[in-house]
């Protein structure tokens, strides 16, 4: 290697993109080959490659909440358990405590080993299950005290394959444990058969150009990558802010959750130090942020204020310090922590502080606020299937928004939550209609519920339904029902979630924001997700613009007047002359 040249331009792309078709490859597997609706239809997972020394080099298609941050600690716990690693080895691991982002992301690890037995890489394939063992059928036990009460199994990096061949005193465990044996048991040989592509495709890759130039590729792509998140940096303004973002109350957190976030910028040094440390110790109940979770957050909100462009690998990530504490609810938990919901609830509100620091900081960077997660129409769903009594459990994805306006645009407005980054799809009512037993009464946007601004936020979903001929239990966490999430530069706040159940004589009865709902034949459920914030003031968004929205429903006439300070006109027009009078009355008002 030292003999080596450095490698071009061309180069360095053109085996980035090798690496991510590994990547891809992977993805592809798993989506195709994944049992339950939450990996075939909704997508749900991530794939990625990691170094032997547990630094992230490539993910393809990934959830950000996933990658940023985990791979890299469940890499290192392989290694630390079992030190002697072969080819053939599979590793199952979910522990929140030793590198994964919470309990339902089951993880497989296999280590690629060159033909001298030597480790060079980790396939990593991770896939949040329907159904992980918990206590109760859902995979989010947001009013769980403790792991115990939470239930779920966890395997920190166990050997699952040995040469090959699975170890099936881990399988029994599973299907022994998990509601949904069958279902479990084939998104297993999905992830797998994922991980497994990967090595298979890697070692290839690695034949034709050698591991020495996969290592040097390596190490001169994290130095180019490392350099680009610099330079991004350095546009910034030199500077710090404080800022906060609150979690609703909930069974374990009764007072809600004040997320602290402190950020200094140092552009001369290239330098970003998000420091969580000052916030509360962790909570008896399942929103404490895993270790993954609370620097992947962190570096979430960085992500989204920098050159979409900039690698989001280990040497991009040396810019990005994270400054955490152990026994705290963005830190570092201890066990029996429960961190059942880790991966949604508290860790928006670290990624929305970090970019709407950065927005109120820097002009023209950052973002607003990502409206918030889990409604009950992305709730997990349970029951029997009427007639054959057939059990089943998983995760819909049945609506949400969400999005967030930024310095240069309006809302990507199908987000769903800031962890996610719109990478999972929304279900199609009609196949869900078909897979279980339930029927989707309607599903449709919400006018006036995103942040108004000069760019817009996207709104919130009602989505409505309900079991077709049994009765149906729906788990969710929902946030945002009292604390919408807030704008940025003088943009509004999102809409607010609501949940409520629709009895059968026609009744509505409000449940609460983090419920086990249980809905008999002929009841509904109507779930109404959050908002995303605006950017900028109302009253520099163009006319056209206002009068667009409101022909297309996004907002009403009521709210282009009152808000944006905008007049229409009987032919759905912006009348200009009466727009520019208002406004100049609001911005002296």
């Amino acid at each position: 290697m030292a003999d080596m040249a450095p490698m071009d331009g061309v180069q360095l792309a053109i085996l980035n993109k090798r690496l991510e078709g590994v990547c891809r490859k992977m993805a592809n597997t798993l989506f195709r080959t994944g049992r339950s609706g939450v990996l075939n239809t909704a997508r749900d997972f991530s794939c990625c490659i990691v170094t032997a020394d547990n630094q992230l080099l490539a993910a393809a298609e990934s959830l950000p909440i996933h990658v940023l941050s985990g791979p890299d600690l469940m890499a290192a716990a392989m290694r630390k358990f079992h030190p002697k690693l072969k080819r053939g080895d599979a590793f199952l691991h979910n522990s929140p405590y030793h590198g994964c982002s919470h309990p339902a992301d089951h993880t497989i690890l296999v280590p690629v080993m060159d033909d001298a037995g030597r480790h060079r890489f980790t396939m990593v394939a991770k896939a949040h299950q329907a159904d992980c063992g918990n206590s109760l059928p859902t995979t989010y036990m947001g009013g769980a005290r403790d792991v115990y009460q939470e239930g779920a199994l966890i395997f920190p990096a166990v050997r699952v394959q040995e040469n090959y061949r699975d170890v099936e005193d881990i399988v029994r465990m599973c299907q022994l444990r998990i509601r949904v044996p069958e279902q479990w048991w084939g998104d297993y040989l999905a992830e797998m058969g994922a991980a497994r592509i990967g090595e298979r495709e890697l070692m290839a890759l690695a034949q034709e150009v050698g591991w020495d130039t996969l290592d040097a590729f390596t190490d001169q792509w994290f130095e180019y990558s490392e350099q680009r998140m610099a330079a991004e940096i350095a546009r910034l303004p030199a500077g710090g802010m404080t800022v906060s973002s609150a979690h609703d109350p909930f069974p374990g957190a009764e007072e809600g959750i004040e997320v602290v976030v402190k950020l200094a910028i140092d552009p001369a040094a290239g330098t970003i130090e998000i420091d969580l440390r000052d916030n509360p110790d962790c909570l008896p109940c399942g929103l404490n942020l895993s270790e993954a979770c609370s620097r992947t957050a962190a570096m979430v909100g960085v992500f989204n204020s920098v050159d979409h462009t900039v690698p989001p690998n280990s040497g991009s990530f040396r810019r990005i310090r994270v400054l955490l504490r152990e026994n705290c609810v963005v830190g570092i938990p201890v066990h029996p922590t429960s961190c059942s919901v880790a991966t949604t609830n508290v860790a928006d509100h670290v990624s929305n502080g970090v970019q709407r620091a950065i927005a109120e900081l820097a002009e023209g960077a950052g973002m607003a606020e990502v409206g918030y997660a889990i409604p009950p129409s992305v709730g997990v769903i349970s029951g029997l299937k009427p007639g054959s009594g057939e059990p089943f459990v998983n995760q819909v994805f049945l609506g949400f928004g969400a999005g967030a306006a930024s310095p240069v645009a309006d809302a990507w407005v199908t987000v769903g939550h800031v962890g996610n980054a719109g990478l999972c799809y929304q279900d199609s009512a009609e196949v869900d209609e078909q897979v279980f037993p339930i029927f989707v009464k309607g599903r449709h946007f919400i006018a006036d519920s995103g942040g108004a601004g000069r760019y817009r936020g996207g709104g919130g979903m009602e989505v409505e339904f309900g079991p077709e001929g049994c009765d149906l239990e729906v788990g969710y966490v929902s946030d945002g029902t009292l604390n919408a999430a807030k704008g940025a530069r003088g943009g509004g706040l999102g809409g607010r979630a609501q949940q409520y159940v629709r009895r059968a004589n026609g009744e509505s009865e409000t449940v609460d924001p983090c419920a086990q709902v249980a809905l008999r034949d002929g009841e509904t459920i109507v779930s109404v997700s959050c908002g995303g914030g605006g950017f900028g003031s109302p009253l520099m968004r163009p006319l056209g613009e206002v009068a667009h929205d409101a022909r297309e429903r996004w907002i009403s006439a009521d709210a282009a007047e009152r808000v944006y300070g905008v007049v229409i006109g009987p032919d759905g027009e912006a009348d200009e002359a009466a727009s520019e009078k208002l406004r100049a009355e609001m911005a002296v008002g």
